[in-house]
């Protein structure tokens, strides 16, 4: 339950976002141009409201979850309506696994179905930090949403959050069927960490005999532990997700360093990536990810894997936890959508020779 003082600073939050773009730019102040990009003027305040609250400073895990908590609550917005939210437990390797499934109004029984993995570097977050997002995706969808609560280090380090991931995707199209889904039409979302997980199913999923997604849809996806691109350095602090964030969640997510380098932790490097789902991979203009995930989107379409990639020049890591203000931040998840709603429509009838 949020505090009064989160309250009143989320209607603060709400005011802002809800101001017309030529005020928004007079507060925002001059514009922020970087690699030809310039900065939503509601982001650029946002981001100002963020380092008045401190932003990030390495703490305690604890402290660094709370915190994230808080922040959901601040810009969440409005709760976007479903017809039902259900409290599940899945069958994980090293117990049950808490996952949440959101079933829009108006579904019909064979519905397409999103295994949903939340961000939050393999360390923070939960079904609540993200379940605005994943109310939006259902509605907008029209899908079953399952979003997922996977093991997080570092009490758990990798590949526990791979390994209920897997299970999760699993069970998800084991019992797709009776969930009133279509086992056919099962994507794999993800941000963040989550698109990671997602990334990495995908592949799994490719190489073994069990059920294939359909589609997979990651949202400025973590795709190399090993190593750091350019952005990291264009978009190093200032903009939401720091470097240094990223670098306390290696240390916490990995027990050994080594560990980086393998595909499940670092799906770019995959040793083949052909076969892997039709995916949509989405890239924030001001993140330290950027370039990781657009690697990722050419090295699966080298791979033969149809791929659409978009990047909202104008945002930041994170957009997705904001959907609920409007704005470019709903706006930009809204295209997420659409591509899913592509990616998951009914396959063409089959053909017969008579």
């Amino acid at each position: 339950m949020p505090s009064p003082r989160q309250r009143i600073e989320a209607g603060v939050v709400r005011a802002l976002i809800a101001l017309p773009r030529p005020a928004a730019r007079l507060l925002a102040g001059r514009p922020i141009r970087i690699d030809g990009q310039e900065l939503d003027p509601h982001v650029q305040i946002a981001l100002r409201l963020e380092r008045m609250a401190g932003g990030f400073e390495p703490a305690p895990v604890e402290e660094v979850r709370a915190r994230r908590r808080r922040d959901a609550d601040t810009f969440r917005g409005p709760v976007i309506e479903v017809a039902r939210v259900s409290e599940l437990e899945i069958p994980g390797p090293a117990g049950a696994i808490p996952a949440r499934l959101y079933i829009p109004a108006g579904v019909v029984d064979g519905a397409p179905l999103i295994v949903y993995y939340h961000g939050g570097g393999h360390v923070i977050c939960d079904l609540d930090t993200h379940d605005q997002p994943c109310r939006f995706l259902a509605a907008e969808v029209g899908a079953l949403v399952l979003s997922v609560d996977y093991r997080l280090g570092p009490e758990h380090p990798f590949p526990a959050a791979v390994d209920d991931s897997v299970a999760a995707f699993e069970w998800a199209a084991g019992e797709a069927a009776g969930l009133g889904a279509d086992p056919g039409r099962i994507a794999l979302a993800g941000d963040s960490a989550g698109g990671n997980l997602a990334a990495v199913v995908a592949q799994l999923a490719t190489a073994s005999e069990g059920a294939k997604p359909a589609f997979q849809a990651l949202i400025y996806p973590v795709t190399d532990y090993s190593s750091k691109r350019p952005s990291y350095e264009t978009f190093a602090e200032g903009f939401f997700l720091t470097r240094a964030e990223m670098d306390w969640f290696r240390d916490n997510y990995f027990a050994d360093p080594a560990d980086r380098e393998d595909p499940r932790a670092s799906p770019i490097l995959a040793a083949d990536l052909a076969g892997v789902a039709p995916a949509h991979v989405v890239t924030a203009g001001f993140d330290p990810l950027r370039d990781e995930g657009e690697a990722y989107a050419e090295a699966l379409r080298a791979a033969g894997v149809e791929v659409t990639a978009k990047r909202e020049p104008d945002l930041v890591h994170g957009f997705i936890n904001a959907v609920g203000l409007g704005g470019r931040s709903r706006e930009a998840l809204g295209a997420i959508a659409a591509a899913l709603r592509v990616g998951l429509a009914a396959p063409a009838p089959a053909r017969v020779d008579y």
